[in-house]
């Protein structure tokens, strides 16, 4: 077994965050979010749930080929097809782990499973069985584990463990408990199950209480060695444990919590912005760890205190989490030099030529508008930079005129470039933003569902530089858009374009799986 003071981080952003409602990630953004991952450091990462779709499968099994470090991981039910799904999904990697789980609270067994307990403790001995016959990493949870009877939890964890899990997770799944009872459940386990030096103790906690790092940090003081948790908190309802959270109070509080992680702290920031972008879910400004206020201070109290004395008001250091605690002034005779030194003190430093020129030209720009350039505004220049990079769009914005105001319909004027063809066309609607997306209907022809249309300031100022998001659906896809811009109805139809963009692109990988469905149909 491993160190008894190292702490496995155990990562479900692209597993348990992507359930929340319209975070959908692309099967190339789960790459690019996984490549991180392992840079990262994360030990396990959950990518997909394979038996939930075709696209989940493929994901799982992409990422299972590109880790370097990070062990892949799958979700499975008790089922033998869920196991035997997940099993072909990973087993293109030199090692995976199998993670399996059924209810054991008399809620879920009752009105969820239908099972009686001395049902769902015969399922775990068959799943948790079969499953070690596929791998010998096999993660067992008790779904409900904070409302589940200690004795009956006891009992179950126990044959889990004799029937070959390594690792016993404990999910607060409707984030129901507190610090005190959580800790008091671990303990129980610990003295209680006789096998439990041969397992490795989890926590999965949720954020419906606002308690989720504070149940898996108590957790951790208890005895257990793993956290299960995603960047950012995202997750279904309230969310999950946030990563950065729960590594940094590791790091931060080590006199009361003599732990180790695997993870580079530095990186923590750039995969926060990351999901962030690929979700379209902003990360609020007085977030903890990676906020955009995290490290900032405006009281004159606290800033003659900083002066003095930068421990007096900061209980970590920015550079700790990737952040520049001061920023470098850039303008409009800033060079390409100077740029590209910037964005890798930002943690970009991995970036293509591409994706660096194609953001130096927005950049300068941009500073012809602004008499001053934040890091918030070049950081919303990269990312636009690439979510269009290395794709071959169908539909580009040539120009764009917008009239509003009171007395008339609002009325737009649009040029496109749609597959190469340059097309122009006139739209009122109810609102600037109603005629710019009718606009874009009429030059590209098609039937999607808009499902989110967000709009937030990156700066301060009149002369701010907006970040809209849209998210669109289209026969159960989502897809979603940003675009950045100090002109609040340009980055409006660049979001919308750059997710339509991507739908496309979605058609056309789905389109040769259903020709490939159809002829095996017509075989049958």
């Amino acid at each position: 077994m491993a160190n008894k003071d190292r702490v496995f981080i155990f990562d479900t952003t692209m597993r348990d965050g992507e359930q929340s409602p319209g975070a959908s990630m692309s099967l190339e953004e789960k790459i690019q979010i996984s490549r991180v991952f392992d840079e990262l450091g994360i030990d396990i990462i959950e990518a997909g749930f394979p038996i939930a779709s075709p696209g989940d499968f493929e994901a799982v099994s992409a990422i299972s080929k590109v880790l370097k470090k990070s062990i892949p991981c799958g979700l499975a039910r008790h089922s033998k097809k869920d196991i035997d799904r997940c099993y072909e999904a990973l087993k293109h990697a030199p090692r995976f782990r199998i993670h399996t789980f059924i209810s054991t609270s008399p809620l879920h067994m009752k009105h969820k499973l239908n099972k009686t307990p001395d049902q769902v403790y015969e399922s775990i001995k068959e799943h948790v069985t079969y499953a070690r016959n596929l791998t010998d990493d096999v993660e067992w949870s008790c779904e409900d584990g904070t409302r589940t009877d200690m004795d009956y939890m006891c009992k179950t964890v126990e044959l889990a463990i004799k029937s070959g899990a390594k690792t016993i997770n404990i999910p607060d799944t409707v984030g129901y408990t507190v610090p005190s009872e959580f800790t008091k459940i671990i303990e129980t386990l610990l003295n209680k199950v006789p096998n439990i030096d041969k397992a490795i103790l989890s926590t999965h906690c949720h954020n419906d209480l606002g308690l989720a790092v504070a149940n898996s940090l108590a957790g951790i003081q208890a005895g257990a060695r793993q956290i299960e948790c995603t960047i950012n908190g995202i997750g279904e309802r309230a969310g999950n444990a946030a990563l950065e959270e729960v590594v940094m109070a590791i790091r931060t509080r080590n006199d009361l919590m003599p732990y180790e992680t695997g993870i580079n702290t530095t990186l923590l920031s750039k995969a926060s912005k990351l999901v962030s972008n690929v979700t379209g879910f902003p990360v609020q400004y007085n977030k903890a760890i990676v906020g955009k206020n995290a490290f900032a201070h405006e009281s004159g109290i606290h800033q003659d205190g900083m002066l003095k004395n930068r421990n007096t008001y900061e209980i970590m250091t920015p550079e700790s989490v990737g952040v520049k605690q001061t920023s470098l002034v850039m303008g409009k005779h800033s060079g390409r030099h100077a740029f590209k030194d910037k964005l890798i003190s930002l943690g970009y430093a991995d970036l293509t030529d591409d994706v660096i020129e194609n953001a130096f030209g927005k950049f300068k720009v941009l500073a012809d508008k602004k008499k001053h350039i934040y890091d918030e505004d070049i950081i919303a220049l990269v990312d636009d930079s690439l979510i269009l990079d290395n794709k071959a769009n169908t539909i580009a914005l040539k120009s764009l005129k917008v009239f509003a105001g009171t007395g008339e319909p609002q009325r737009a004027e649009m040029t496109l470039d749609v597959n190469g063809q340059v097309k122009s066309a006139t739209e009122t609607g109810d609102g600037p933003v109603d005629a710019i997306f009718k606009c874009i209907k009429n030059l590209y022809p098609h039937d999607v569902n808009l499902q989110l249309y967000q709009v937030h300031a990156v700066t301060e100022g009149t002369d701010a530089q907006a970040t809209v998001s849209v998210r669109i659906e289209e026969n159960g896809k989502t897809t979603v858009g940003q675009a950045a811009d100090t002109d609040t109805l340009v980055a409006s139809a660049n979001a919308y374009i750059a997710a339509l963009n991507k739908m496309i692109l979605k058609r056309e990988k789905t389109a040769p799986a259903m020709e490939q469905d159809k002829e095996r149909m017509r075989g049958i």
